[in-house]
């Protein structure tokens, strides 16, 4: 597993736009070329990359130093009322995890579950036994990974910032990865100024300490909600969220890890983000 970054690094999530082949290969290569610092590897249609291609992914990242992560199936929920189910979301998040370990992919992240009828805490219970179990497995078999449950941006998803660091209190190899723009979408656009973003960072550093922010892994884009929260995502300039005052959060706050933009133009926004940041 790659070390932390010593810096905020931003990058897209999926091959950039403009690559003239949709191949990971590639596309690492035209992240370098447009002056951006890691990529999102998108195995959400599910994993179909083979070792032998990891293991190219990793040389090609390691020459180009582009950091990787990786974006685990759509079609987990660990709290499915069908046990078929959910065994077929753990080998989802196993699979992407072992071979985001062979690119040198450092965060796996994932949609954790549904709530269906369930209480918070009945899926929490659940949750957190299956990610501790899968944790277990990936460091017995030296898959040197951190899972990386997401900020949902539904009420009906499991994965509110304060299920997600309660996760990450308890399991090891284990951190949120934070999307800014689902919280925005779950609260049905109530949580999009500086405080609130202040508020998540301050509440992180609080729950799990100053190295979490040391280590954050991170999704912004611009977003349509509705009644029930996330619809799909937009580009930034074309949503009212309020990406500026997130990224002054993190520069206040000192935030080194991995922001990945999940805009319809990937590219585009992530140059923005980056250059914005460091206009601050």
């Amino acid at each position: 597993m790659s070390s932390s970054p010593d810096k905020l690094l931003f990058g897209t999530a999926g091959t950039p736009k403009s690559s003239t082949k949709r191949s990971s290969l590639a596309g690492i290569e035209r992240v370098k070329e447009l002056g951006l610092d890691c990529m999102e590897l998108e195995f959400v249609r599910g994993v179909k990359m083979g070792e032998a291609t990891a293991r190219d992914v990793l040389t090609k990242s390691n020459a180009e130093n582009i950091s990787l992560s990786v974006h685990a199936p759509y079609y987990i929920n660990l709290n499915s009322q069908e046990s078929e189910k959910v065994d077929a979301s753990l080998e989802r998040i196993y699979r992407a995890a072992k071979i985001g370990g062979f690119c040198g992919a450092r965060n796996i992240v994932f949609h954790p579950a549904y709530y269906h009828s369930n209480s918070s805490d009945t899926v929490f219970e659940k949750v957190s036994m299956l990610l501790k179990q899968l944790s277990e497995r990936l460091e017995d078999e030296g898959v040197n990974v951190i899972l990386r449950p997401e900020t949902t941006g539904k009420a009906s998803q499991f994965g509110s910032l304060e299920e997600t660091i309660k996760l990450a209190s308890e399991i090891e190899n284990l951190l949120p990865c934070i999307d800014f723009s689902h919280l925005y979408a779950r609260s049905c656009g109530e949580h999009n100024c500086y405080d609130d973003f202040s508020a998540v960072l301050g509440k992180i550093e609080e729950e799990l300490g100053k190295t979490a922010l040391n280590d954050m892994h991170m999704h912004i884009s611009g977003i349509e909600y509705g009644p029930k929260g996330e619809k799909n995502h937009l580009n930034l300039e074309i949503s009212d969220m309020d990406y500026k005052s997130i990224l002054q959060a993190l520069k206040d706050y000192k935030v080194k890890g991995t922001a990945i933009c999940e805009s319809p133009d990937n590219e585009g926004d992530a140059l923005l983000l980056k250059e914005s940041f460091y206009a601050l």
